[in-house]
């Protein structure tokens, strides 16, 4: 039977040999940022997965996959053992953030207590920060639960700027924060500044750079900048049809004026 929250290792536990990992978030929200950077590093780097999380508070249904079976909504935190200077990762990737308020805070404790069954000592959260326009040029606002923490990632570029986010942060990217400070865990969300419109893969790399000079990690963008490549095509579109329909609009009023 399924539980409220599900943890179901698919690696015994003691056989998974990180040592003090940094724990990455990257579950669905504005943009898709966060999932976009996280999936990548599970794609690009050496990883196992180890946990497997299902729960009551993911939405009620299945997904139908190509040759007609399904899947049930889950998280899924995978392992990554550094062979460099860069730290050892857990990284949490999913479909699905909770559909209540209740569930955030069930999901979130969960996503400590196995950061602490490893032994984390810092968290960083992703995620994108919507402000409602198109973006030239992305760039990675900051929140830390500890002043120390951000005065560190200012000489990475982060960003902190008052008043921003404004609202604050919503969901597992924030909450994580604010547990993780009760339990003694540093922790960090980068945010890429995006529209908000769209799934933003150019704010995800402005996101992966920074975390990647952060963590002394060495990953490829090249499938982040082949789809960053394809947006800048769709924003060039968007920004025609908005041009011709303002001329149009123009046109319309110059009319309407020798009436």
């Amino acid at each position: 039977m399924l539980k409220r929250v599900d943890v179901r290792y698919t690696v015994n536990p003691e056989d998974i040999s990180i040592k003090n990992p940094i724990f990455i978030e990257g579950l669905p929200g504005i943009g898709h940022v966060g999932k976009l950077v996280a999936d990548h590093l599970v794609k690009e780097l050496k990883t196992e997965k180890i946990v497997e999380i299902y729960s009551h508070h993911f939405p009620p249904q299945v997904m139908v996959k190509d040759d007609g079976t399904i899947s049930i909504p889950k998280n899924e935190i995978y392992a990554y053992k550094s062979e460099g200077e860069s730290p050892d990762l857990l990284i949490l990737v999913g479909d699905f953030q909770s559909i209540s308020n209740e569930g955030h805070f069930e999901l979130v404790n969960t996503y400590i207590d196995i950061a602490k069954k490893f032994n984390t000592k810092r968290i960083f959260t992703l995620g994108g920060y919507g402000i409602g326009k198109l973006v030239e040029e992305p760039y990675v606002l900051g929140a830390a639960n500890k002043k120390e923490l951000v005065e560190e990632l200012k000489q990475y570029g982060v960003k902190f700027e008052e008043g921003e986010p404004g609202g604050g942060i919503i969901g597992a990217s924030g909450l994580l924060l604010g547990v993780a400070m009760l339990e003694g865990i540093d922790a960090a969300s980068l945010m890429g500044v995006t529209s908000g419109y769209m799934v933003d893969p150019k704010s995800a790399k402005a996101v992966l750079e920074v975390l990647m000079k952060i963590l002394k990690l060495e990953v490829s963008l090249e499938a982040l900048n082949e789809r960053a490549k394809e947006m800048e095509k769709l924003i060039a579109q968007i920004k025609e049809l908005q041009e011709s329909t303002m001329q149009q609009w123009k046109g319309e009023e110059d009319l309407r004026y020798f009436r």
